[in-house]
Order: C-alpha cells, then structure tokens, then sequence
C-alpha cells in the first residue's frame, strides 16, 4: 500500500509547484561558486520577494540592529541559508492557503508550524549548531504532509486528518503508517525532495515524528521531533502541564539542553512565532495559551532548580 499511495502522490496535483523565481533561485545557490549578483537578480524579478526579505532583515526576529535598504545588504547580513528559508516560506504560505477544500485548519497548521520552526531553530543551536538554519526549515515544512495527504486521498484520511487539530491525539505518524502505509512525514519529504531540497532536509522531515523514535534518524531529525511534540503542546487549547513539563526533561536529555537554555528559550517564542507569522503574513491565534504554557513550565523548572539535592 506504501507505494500505491507515493506513486499516488506524486501523480496528484496536491503536491504544489514550485514558482519560476524559488526554482531558480535554488538551483543557483546550490553552486557553492554562485554568484551573488545572479542571486539579486533573480530575487529583484518578484518585488513581492524583494521586500519580504528587506521587511525580515529589519525585524527583530533574527536579532539584525540596523537598518537595512537594499537586497544585496540584506542578502549579505541574513545568509543564503536563512533568505533560502524566507523564499520558501513565502511561496509555502501563498501555496497552501490558496487550497481552500482541504479537511485541514489551516490557522492551526501555521501556528503549530511557525512554532515547531522557531523551537526547531533554538534547540539546533545547541545539538546542531552546523544546521540551525536547515532546522528552521525542517520545522516550518515537516507537517505540510498532512495538507498534502488530506488533498490528494480525502476519503481515506478524513478520520486522520480530523486528529489534526488543538487537543488532538499524539502518535499521528503511526496511526498514518497502520491505517495508509505512509506518514505525513514521508509525504512532506516527498514534497521537499520534488523542491530539490538538499538531502539532509529531507532526511530529517521523513524521520521526524516523535513516536516513531527510528535508530537509524540522522540527528537533526531528533531535533526536528523535540520541537514538534512541544509546538504540539504549545498549539493545544488545555496542554497538560505535568505531562508537557515531562516531554521537556526528555527533550532535555535527547538534545543536551541545560535547565537555564530551555528556560530562556521557552520565553522567547510567543514573542518569535508573532514576528515570524507576521513576516510570513500568516494568520495566527492561540498565542494567549502559548504564553501562559511557557510562562508557567519556565516557573516549574525554576522550582525544580531551587530543590536542593538530597
């Protein structure tokens, strides 16, 4: 059934195109001798692009501290890696929300998107510092799968696809692999392999789901999983407190994190998730419950520092 269904997929028209200027734009930069002035030129045909890159290198998302006015000073401060994330965002966001048939809430895929990025982002910079960026993207495109899947075989994943959503059961993945023979992470692979995306991306979206916990899951894939089952949390209407405080101390162990670095990370993201919907032009809501979750499980780890060793 498993190759049924990709061959399925890669038939159906649920996987979307990649634009002209994103397909191009990639092909160059994936010439380790490219030259940045075809970059520019590439990018400056669609002014759309142009001034979302200028509108993210001056927000406070990636910390930049000056003002930035033109795209060869904002291709130079931000990286090939991150505008490379902005692009593909940008045409994500335009692509999906374009479906409008799909089983899927869509405000809840972006917000627990936007989340498992930002996480994604945050905990590479401490397991993998070498793929931050790569990481970033992994999060925002590891769930485009279930859009994909929900599209492309409405009938059959029409009982999945309702588990989707705030307060929705874990072990999606599995589920999907007993009841269609693929995960949403291997569509979502499927999907960024058809968008020539490097192999390590790939590779890790297709192993990422956090239930499936694979041997051989190359370790930006444990990464990517650590803050998918968290953004899960973040993104629920009435988390657990007790039982997401759990999933942090085994995250903390998989990824080396410090009770201090988690604490500062979970203050940060309400905050980064808005500025990143907001550059994205992205819907969001729900972000009343982010705060109060990360407010309350950066409380409870303070706690649990303060007890003194018996």
């Amino acid at each position: 059934m498993e190759a049924a269904v990709i061959d399925l997929l890669k038939r159906s028209a649920a996987i979307p195109s990649m634009p002209q200027v994103a397909a191009r734009f990639l092909e160059i930069i994936q010439d380790p001798d490219f030259d940045y002035r075809d970059v520019v030129e590439v990018l400056s045909s669609d002014p759309g692009t142009a001034s979302e890159i200028l509108r993210l290198a001056n927000s406070s998302l990636f910390g930049v501290t000056r003002n930035v006015s033109s795209l060869p000073q904002a291709l130079t401060l931000l990286g090939m890696r991150r505008v490379r994330s902005l692009v593909l965002g940008r045409y994500i966001v335009d692509s999906i929300d374009r479906k409008t048939d799909v089983a899927i809430d869509l405000t809840y895929f972006w917000r627990r998107s936007l989340t498992c990025a930002v996480l994604a982002g945050h905990f590479a910079a401490v397991a993998e510092p070498q793929s931050r960026e790569e990481a970033f993207i992994c999060g925002l495109l590891a769930d485009i799968g279930v859009v994909v899947l929900a599209e492309a075989i409405p009938g059959e994943y029409a009982s999945l696809a309702a588990q989707y959503r705030p307060d929705g059961e874990l072990g999606l993945a599995a589920k999907e692999r007993a009841l269609i023979g693929i995960s949403h992470a291997q569509a979502s692979a499927l999907v960024l392999a058809h968008w020539r995306l490097p192999d390590l991306v790939c590779e890790a979206v297709n192993w990422h789901p956090w239930e499936l916990d694979e041997i051989e899951a190359p370790p930006l894939a444990r990464v990517v999983a650590a803050a998918d089952v968290l953004a899960k949390y973040f993104c629920d209407t009435q988390p657990d407190l007790g039982r997401v405080l759990d999933v942090c101390r085994q995250i903390e162990t998989l990824l080396g994190l410090s009770d201090e670095r988690l604490g500062e990370i979970l203050l940060q993201i309400e905050h980064q998730i808005a500025d990143l919907a907001q550059t994205l032009r992205v819907q969001t809501t729900g972000l009343d419950t982010c705060r109060a979750l990360a407010a309350a499980l950066h409380q409870q780890i303070l706690q649990t520092q303060a007890v003194p060793a018996s």
